[in-house]
């Protein structure tokens, strides 16, 4: 499932939510291509304290690590769709209505 988020300024990036196929097979290249050297520093450190396994674990969450930084970063729900898609996966919670 794809999903698209935006910022303040308009800038759009798509994210893929669940397992990461890319980060199964390019492991560390991913967060550091895409530009998340957060994320990049924490797989670096986890593999070298695990001596490796974690890289069997990080395709499991590192899609769903990749969307909560965007998120601190101030990216939102490109549409309702990709807002809806966030609420159910449990990355925010849906603002109350009256």
């Amino acid at each position: 499932m794809m999903l698209r988020l935006k910022n303040s300024i308009g800038m759009v990036k798509e994210c893929k939510v669940g397992f990461s196929w890319t980060t199964l097979f390019f492991g560390l290249f991913v967060p550091l291509l895409r530009g998340d050297l957060k994320n990049t520093a924490i797989m670096i450190g986890l593999g070298l304290l695990t001596l490796g396994l974690s890289w069997l674990v990080f395709p499991f969450v590192y899609n769903s690590m990749y969307i909560k930084s965007l998120l601190m970063q101030g990216f939102e729900g490109a549409t309702d769709n990709d807002t809806t898609i966030l609420v159910q996966k449990g990355f925010i919670v849906q603002p109350k209505t009256i």
